[in-house]
């Protein structure tokens, strides 16, 4: 018995040193150590041989595996070592070779005008508020006092999931979702910037675009105005458009405010002497604004005796045209890499 482990001993040895990859060594190992292996035959005849002879016979069998284990063990260590080396030296990189010109990408510019108006409002004091675009028709018209029949709530115009759920059309449902919100009656000033769903779509709209909306409430006695709002939308278009960009407000009306106005700006293109975009006029309209009508502080929880504010809202696509010139808002997302690119470049100069 003892000359047959001796030479299952000597065959291991002389396997091992042969081995030439991980493959080999797992075959090997499975023959040598398996279930089926001759060791484990040893080790199951035990009850055959004489009670003397099992303690001394069991005790050289594990031995011999054990050494043989060890050196399976070192082997694969070895070969694992060898194939690092030689996956390392393949994959050799040269440093003095020409580098791959790698292909940058570049900011949307639609979020670049979002984070350009965040940082505005936010260094003035307004919280980013997010609210949800699966809106309810009492949150997207009904809060902000847009009566049944009014033109907005036309279901050729909005994009309807059920009789009670829409796609918003609007950014003004966070402001009524804000004021509810706010049980502590503590003053807002907020603003609102993300995706609304209307059924247009031409050169200058789509069925899908974003929109920035503000909102500031405060007690009566803070003495809030249209002055107050001026203020804020000179500061808000000087900074997106430029120093020399003036505003005209013409009354106009809106349902959710009181007066409310239609704010102008001068054209980005001929700065106010007449052009083709500004049909000669000098001014194109940009942003919808007024004092918040009283309506719309009592159905989301103030009284319009204590409290009053203002809100404005604008297309954020429309001011990225104006900004960058661009002459199509369907070119905003039809995604094509040689538009995209030239921001970066527009950003700079």
């Amino acid at each position: 018995m003892k000359e047959k482990i001796d030479g299952i001993q000597k065959l291991a040895k002389e396997k091992i040193a042969e081995i030439q990859n991980l493959q080999e060594l797992q075959d090997l190992k499975v023959k040598l150590l398996g279930k089926k292996s001759e060791l484990s035959n040893l080790l199951k005849g035990l009850g055959s041989l004489a009670a003397e002879e099992r303690p001394k016979i069991g005790s050289l069998v594990n031995d011999v595996r054990n050494e043989i284990e060890q050196s399976l063990n070192e082997a694969e260590k070895n070969l694992k070592s060898k194939a690092l080396s030689q996956k390392l030296e393949k994959e050799k990189i040269d440093v003095t070779a020409p580098s791959i010109k790698i292909k940058r990408g570049s900011k949307h510019p639609i979020n670049r005008v979002i984070e350009e108006i965040q940082d505005i409002f936010v260094s003035m004091g307004y919280d980013v508020v997010e609210g949800p675009e699966l809106e309810t028709d009492e949150f997207c018209f009904a809060r902000l006092n847009l009566p049944e029949g009014h033109p907005a709530r036309d279901m050729q115009d909005s994009f309807y999931i059920t009789e009670e759920y829409l796609l918003r059309t609007q950014t003004s449902s966070v402001q009524a979702r804000t004021m509810l919100a706010n049980k502590e009656k503590t003053p807002i000033r907020m603003i609102c910037t993300g995706k609304t769903y209307r059924r247009e779509d031409d050169a200058t709209h789509s069925h899908q675009f974003n929109q920035v909306e503000g909102l500031v409430v405060d007690y009566k006695d803070k003495n809030i105005s249209l002055a107050d709002l001026k203020g804020t939308l000179e500061v808000f278009m000087k900074k997106m458009l430029g120093e020399n960009t003036e505003l005209r407000f013409r009354p106009s009306y809106f349902p959710f405010t009181e007066p409310s106005y239609e704010v102008d700006v001068t054209c980005f293109k001929c700065g106010g002497k007449g052009c083709p975009l500004c049909k000669k006029t000098g001014w194109i309209e940009l942003l919808g604004s007024g004092m918040v009508h009283p309506n719309v502080l009592k159905m989301n929880g103030y009284d319009p005796e204590k409290y009053s504010g203002f809100a404005f809202g604008t297309g954020i696509d429309r001011l990225a045209m104006f900004k960058y010139g661009i002459n199509d808002m369907r070119y905003l997302y039809t995604n094509d890499v040689r538009f995209l690119s030239q921001f970066d470049r527009k950003d700079e100069e």
